[in-house]
């Protein structure tokens, strides 16, 4: 078989035209294809790797929010159940003050009761006694007794203080010199003399004495002296008896 270069050439020249028809209308086409492919594609794997990276950062965030709300609701419940208890402990203790108080007041109230029930069971002793003292008085005073009562007398008068007897001349001076003795009994002139002498010596001055006679002191005395009174007899001294009681 013998070569035939003018159709070996033509064959190449054929084939260059072809593949520079190839390169130019449908090689480049496709390269610029595939260009513009591979770069969507490198975009969309880009657009996706962010995604991905935000999704992965939305979830981190999420997840932090998530530890963040419990950790906040773990701690809301520790204090919810701090105040609950504080609350429990201070009504318990509320209460433990109010149960003491109601405690003390009751103690308070049965303690007065007490105290009045032995107040009028002391009275009615005391009554009962000065019934009884009176009914005994009664019984003892006589003229003797009272004699008895008028020595006591004319010893207290030697017994008075120096400022005792000024408060005496005092007490004479703004009474416009009235002085009046009141007995149970009738006095006799010695006693009455006696009497005159004790307080005129008392008063450094000459007296004029009022006599009365008042049965229900029962036995003893009473001088008064402007406003200075003084008292031995029993029915003065009973009658102390009986306010000293009431004041009680």
């Amino acid at each position: 078989m013998e070569l035939n270069w003018s159709t070996f050439i033509l064959e190449i020249i054929n084939f260059l035209v072809l593949v520079w028809i190839l390169k130019r209308f449908l090689y480049r086409p496709i390269l610029l294809i595939l260009e513009k492919r591979r770069s969507e594609i490198e975009n969309s794997l880009t657009e996706a790797s962010n995604q991905h990276a935000e999704a992965v950062a939305l979830e981190n965030q999420y997840k932090e929010r998530l530890d963040t709300w419990e950790h906040e609701k773990l701690q809301l419940r520790e204090n919810l159940i701090q105040e609950l208890q504080k609350e429990k402990t201070q009504k318990l203790e509320n209460i433990k003050t109010d149960i003491e108080s109601e405690r003390e007041k009751a103690s308070v109230i049965e303690k007065r009761r007490e105290t009045e029930t032995l107040r009028q069971f002391q009275l009615k002793a005391h009554e009962q006694g000065t019934r009884f003292v009176t009914k005994l008085l009664h019984a003892v005073a006589n003229k003797e007794l009272e004699s008895s009562l008028f020595d006591l007398l004319i010893k207290s008068f030697d017994d008075m203080t120096e400022e005792k007897q000024q408060s005496l001349r005092n007490a004479f001076k703004t009474s416009a010199d009235s002085i009046t003795v009141t007995s149970a009994y009738t006095l006799t002139d010695t006693q009455h003399q006696q009497l005159k002498q004790k307080i005129s010596t008392l008063l450094k001055q000459p007296v004029k004495i009022n006599y009365l006679q008042e049965e229900k002191l029962l036995a003893g005395l009473r001088v008064v002296i402007g406003a200075w009174v003084l008292r031995v007899n029993l029915q003065d001294e009973l009658n102390g008896f009986i306010e000293l009681i009431h004041e009680y």
